[in-house]
């Protein structure tokens, strides 16, 4: 159960609570707008009649980069502007859009699919989705980070700007996770591939006639990553989105303990201590390599994952299943269309540790990293600095514009997959 920051309930300083309807009132109105107008100033104007470049700000490579970028040029094209203060440093930035992002109240109907070895994950859907739109409405999975559920404002603001377009959206809460049951002596991990085969699965054969994408943050990403390398060709996503994705956890271990950092690395290990103990009794006299006690009081990620998930996973070290885990790796194999976002100054999942040369060989992949965000902060763009992170837009640009690909390229006999097409399509 590899460190991964995310917003929310997953950063748990103690006055950050999913379930809360914020309405921050720190700036007023009309200081939001000079500041909006202030950090836009110098942005080029849009032109109607010839394709944008991407703006400079940014850093753009891929094998798909000539396949995918005209669908997120006009976002793209302009440079990218943190917002005044909050966005100029990363701590400031990861901690304010914890702490202060808003929480879109959306109702939220639970379903928790029991899994072949005993376990329990919970998919929250929308409430009233089924009535509303057609079966074969394109559908999201959204999967949260460490410790993160359907509760953060991440995941909420995503679920709401998919939801508004008309795609059917659920949210893959692992064992533990937004108040999901454990009914076994194992959480997830990021080695563990077993729960989202399974709910791809399930969603899959419940709306067999829809496409399905999937949008993954931080260790949310690196299991997505993960998957989508393993699965190849046979995988049954029509796209994917990986959003602060650490890749390469030996790197991102070694910076999660430097300066700053060690405060979202307590964070964390709060996070995971709490979920550990609610559970503790399925592990009571478990034997064998276990340190129970290690992980009942874990002070840091490392030490939870010593003491239980390297164990759980059967790994003999915390760095042999860090390395074992790590979703770098699997880029090379990966077979669906696939955009990865990330920012250069993300203090959990750096940037060195980006596998930049297997993304810039593989045809289906985009890479844009971004000069400022934080981890999972982003705090930029036209509903900054309490609404929807910058990053959403652009999600939802690429997930409709391989969906539109899908619809003129659908599955049939000869191309079961419905992708071949997509993957060779020239823009």
């Amino acid at each position: 159960m590899a460190w991964a920051v995310t917003a929310g309930t997953s950063l748990t300083f103690p006055l950050v609570v999913a379930s809360v309807q914020y309405a921050p009132r720190t700036l007023p109105n009309a200081l939001i707008r000079s500041l909006h107008l202030s950090s836009s100033s110098s942005a080029s104007p849009m032109s109607t009649t010839t394709p944008q470049q991407p703006h400079s700000s940014f850093e753009i490579l891929g094998g798909a980069r000539d396949k995918f970028l005209p669908a997120l040029s006009h976002v793209l094209s302009r440079p990218y502007h943190p917002f005044p203060f909050l966005g100029w440093n990363r701590h400031i930035e990861t901690i304010s859009a914890s702490f202060y992002r808003s929480i879109p109240d959306i109702r939220l109907r639970r379903q928790c699919l029991r899994t072949q070895d005993g376990g329990a994950v919970a998919l929250d859907w929308v409430s009233g989705d089924d009535r509303r739109l057609p079966p074969d409405a394109p559908l999201l999975i959204l999967l949260p980070g460490l410790t993160g559920g359907s509760g953060d404002s991440y995941v909420r603001h995503m679920l709401n700007k998919a939801r508004s377009k008309g795609w059917r959206v659920v949210v893959f809460n692992s064992r533990g996770c937004g108040d999901s049951p454990v009914t076994t002596p194992q959480f997830y991990s990021a080695s563990f591939l077993g729960d989202i085969r399974e709910v791809v699965a399930h969603v899959t054969g419940r709306y067999p006639n829809a496409n399905v994408y999937a949008v993954g943050w931080s260790l949310g990403a690196n299991i997505l990553v993960r998957y989508l390398g393993q699965e190849g060709y046979n995988c049954p996503l029509s796209g994917a989105v990986s959003l602060c994705n650490p890749f390469n956890l030996v790197v991102a271990d070694e910076d999660f303990h430097k300066g700053f950092n060690n405060v979202y690395d307590k964070a964390l290990a709060k996070s995971l201590r709490t979920i550990f103990n609610k559970h503790v009794l399925l592990f009571e006299d478990i034997g064998g390599e276990y340190n129970i006690p290690m992980a009942a009081n874990a002070k840091s990620v490392r030490e939870f994952d010593d003491g239980l998930t390297r164990v759980s996973f059967g790994f003999k070290s915390v760095d042999e299943y860090y390395s074992s885990s790590s979703s770098s790796d699997s880029v090379k194999h990966v077979q669906t269309p696939l955009l990865c976002i990330q920012a250069a100054n993300d203090p959990i999942a750096p940037a060195r540790g980006i596998p930049r040369e297997d993304i810039e060989e593989n045809p289906n992949c985009l890479l844009i990293v971004t000069p400022k965000g934080g981890h999972l902060g982003w705090i930029a763009g036209d509903e900054a600095p309490f609404g929807a992170p910058w990053t959403d837009p652009v999600v939802m640009d690429f997930i409709q514009y391989l969906e539109t690909e899908e619809v003129k390229y659908p599955k049939t006999s000869a191309n079961p997959d419905g992708k071949v097409a997509l993957h060779h399509l020239e823009v």
